[in-house]
């Protein structure tokens, strides 16, 4: 494989200076992840300057340095390594991003959406790397910084790319799409998240939707049926001038159209109708919202003219993520680890994976942030979901959740408390071979601890 970016081409995207030549095998924004020969991005963020920690890139064997300036200690004959000098190294990443889309063959697909954005990522991931080299954005990088390193890090060799892009204000997808510039757009769904940043969820629909404003012409945007917004997105869709504006879901009529879902152990057997064509798979995570992106994944492949049985068949090595409904057995209690995120609808997908388990079924939930002025409303109208999924015992923390803890009954009040570490030793102690736990909240309600807790678990 050749390398990802010589001196000389990266020179002429950024109208950069390079100290001494060099190639790159890849990019990183920070050293604790960065991989031997990668290109070092001294990005600097609010609290930190990414040029204070050129040194320990090098001492990483970083085969170079991206910086605005040279930082305080380095040698001027670049014995420390070569460095790629620019005018604003936000402005040369983004570079990079446009200069790699632009010499890329690849099918490109971009996802968004209020949950599922990196299952159904890293779904895409083994669809499509059933059919061809893909690449993929790595984790949750998602944002101003992740997309164009994600992105500038797309190989000449990738027969797919696959791009994960976050929001939580207006304009921060219209601002990232055009580096993307997507054959296929899916949006996983609109749902109560960033509701402090939006008001209603119809906003959330309009912002998500600027993702359809960079679909490259004649592409597709995928749009999830079952969802109350879905006409406002294909509104949205079809303002943008997509070519094709498909669907996916339940619902009659769809595009690619769930006919068939039988949960069994760790996973599930699907059936469904991917535009016109029928596909039986299998998938390594349960849970119904778990199938639609599923459905989500196929259509791409489908939107992309690729290959969907060969597609549906990698799905069987899909299981669901650490933090987002990865699973495993602390002390003979089974544990769901939801511990990444939260809003209403994906409390309730998660309560129903936790309605389906057998013995004792215990809630621990931390509160879901960013949800506005209703927010204790939001919170209290989880005790339906609790109790349609007959849940025994639920643990709550953080200040949000005592209004869920104000109307639950008593018989299902466990414990409450003001933070994860407080609530996490009863936790413990309460729990019985048998037992079910979810645990589940925003990743600022810091319910991984309770996690860690559990792990630490023996008996």
């Amino acid at each position: 494989m050749s390398a990802l970016w010589t001196s000389a081409e990266a020179e002429s995207a950024t109208l950069g200076k390079a100290s001494r030549p060099f190639a790159v095998n890849g990019l990183s924004i920070d050293t604790r992840t960065l991989k031997e020969g990668d290109l070092y991005v001294a990005v600097k963020g609010d609290n930190r300057d990414g040029h204070d920690f050129v040194r320990a890139a090098f001492k990483a064997k970083a085969a170079a340095a991206l910086v605005s300036r040279r930082p305080e200690g380095l040698t001027l004959d670049g014995a420390d390594g070569a460095l790629l000098t620019v005018a604003n190294t936000q402005r040369a990443l983004e570079d990079l991003a446009c200069a790699a889309r632009a010499r890329s063959d690849a099918k490109i697909v971009a996802v968004t959406g209020s949950a599922g954005k990196t299952t159904t990522k890293e779904m895409l991931r083994l669809a499509f790397g059933a059919l061809g080299p893909t690449h993929a954005s790595s984790g949750s990088l998602n944002n101003h910084w992740g997309v164009p390193l994600s992105l500038a890090s797309l190989s000449r060799e990738a027969a797919f790319g696959v791009f994960e892009i976050g929001m939580n204000h207006f304009g921060e997808i219209h601002a990232l799409v055009p580096f993307v510039r997507p054959h296929v757009a899916l949006v996983t769904t609109v749902a109560p998240a960033h509701l402090e940043f939006f008001g209603t969820c119809e906003a959330i629909a309009d912002a998500k939707s600027e993702i359809f404003e960079g679909v490259a012409p004649g592409g597709a945007a995928l749009i999830p049926a079952d969802n109350p917004y879905a006409e406002r997105l294909i509104a949205r869709a079809k303002q943008c001038h997509v070519a094709r504006v498909l669907t996916f879901g339940g619902k009659p009529g769809s595009d690619a159209l769930l006919l068939a879902y039988d949960e069994s152990g760790e996973g599930a057997r699907i059936k469904a109708d991917i535009i016109g064509q029928p596909v039986e798979f299998r998938i390594g995570a349960p849970g119904r919202h778990i199938a639609a992106k599923a459905l989500g994944a196929l259509l791409s492949v489908a939107a992309a003219d690729g290959d969907v049985l060969n597609a549906a068949a990698a799905l069987k090595e899909f299981t669901a993520l650490k933090g987002r409904g990865a699973r495993f057995v602390a002390g003979g209690v089974e544990v769901i680890d939801e511990s990444y995120n939260a809003n209403p609808a994906s409390m309730a997908a998660a309560l129903a994976l936790l309605g389906r388990a057998e013995g004792r079924r215990i809630a621990v939930l931390g509160d879901m942030l960013e949800m506005g002025p209703d927010a204790p409303a939001h919170h209290a109208g989880l005790a339906a979901a609790v109790e349609a999924e007959r849940v025994d015992l639920v643990f709550l923390c953080g200040p949000l959740m005592k209004a869920l803890w104000d109307v639950l009954p008593a018989q299902q009040r466990a414990a409450y408390a003001p933070n994860s570490t407080v609530l996490a030793p009863g936790v413990v102690s309460t729990l019985k071979v048998g037992d079910t736990v979810l645990v589940k909240g925003s990743n600022g309600s810091r319910m991984s601890v309770i996690i860690e807790a559990l792990k630490a678990r023996t008996g």
